[in-house]
């Protein structure tokens, strides 16, 4: 049974960057709650894991990759007839003080974060305007308002998801689209690495991190039909981080 009030029976959701973490806990959440859900991932034998545990469908692809975007919208929608729900989640850390980073470094973090979300958008775009609905749910970071050393091309990133889903969100309103974020603090794999001392030093007041299935709440409430006079918004889901 679905810990989420809300009814998402007959909906095409995709969510990136499912495989682990607060992915694969919204998928988790979304298909509970009667959603087709397809769960997008790099690591295939870990996405074919998740998948299986989550009874959703999986979708090897690269964020990163024009290509592998488009073919598994074209598979939800040739398989459902549909889509209507994105989860932008997919990213990477490549962390290194500035006069550290390399190229790579810079340009793969951009190309999963921003760029996966610009692209999966993007070619969802054509099917939520024929239907007159959709809903994007960008994941974003309280590390791009703030900054964090080490992470200069993290934070690019995560601004830049700031950027692009309040100008989504103008461009696409008028179709019966809504675009918004959410700022998670959630126990992840990508936060399983900070020292111990860094995460007091960051959390500060807030006595813990987050389970990843505390995020899905948020991202049902800005997916559903109810929050549709919702748009552009991000909304931090950090227990009190961003104060």
């Amino acid at each position: 049974m679905s810990n989420l009030s809300f009814d998402f029976t007959g909906r095409t959701v995709v969510v990136t960057g499912a495989a682990r973490g607060i992915g694969k806990e919204l998928s988790r959440q979304f298909r509970e709650a009667g959603a087709t859900v397809f769960m997008v991932d790099f690591d295939g034998a870990e996405l074919d894991a998740a998948a299986a545990e989550v009874g959703a469908k999986a979708a090897q692809a690269d964020v990163s990759e024009t290509e592998d975007v488009e073919r598994v919208v074209a598979t939800a929608v040739d398989e459902t007839g549909r889509i209507d729900i994105l989860v932008n989640n997919a990213g990477i850390l490549r962390d290194r003080v500035l006069w550290k980073l390399t190229d790579d470094d810079w340009e793969q973090v951009l190309a999963v974060h921003a760029g996966g979300t610009f692209r999966f958008t993007r070619a969802c775009v054509p099917h939520f305007r024929a239907q007159q609905f959709g809903r994007v749910v960008n994941v974003t970071s309280y590390t791009g308002l703030h900054g964090n050393r080490g992470q200069a091309n993290y934070a690019t990133a995560k601004a830049g998801i700031i950027g692009f889903t309040k100008t989504a969100a103008k461009e696409l309103a008028a179709f019966g689209v809504t675009v918004n974020a959410i700022s998670p603090n959630a126990a992840t794999r990508m936060t399983a690495s900070i020292p111990e001392e860094k995460i007091a030093e960051v959390t500060g007041p807030i006595p813990r991190f987050a389970d990843p299935a505390e995020m899905a709440a948020a991202v049902a409430f800005f997916a559903s039909e109810e929050a549709g006079y919702i748009t552009g918004v991000v909304l931090p889901v950090d227990g009190g981080l961003s104060m």
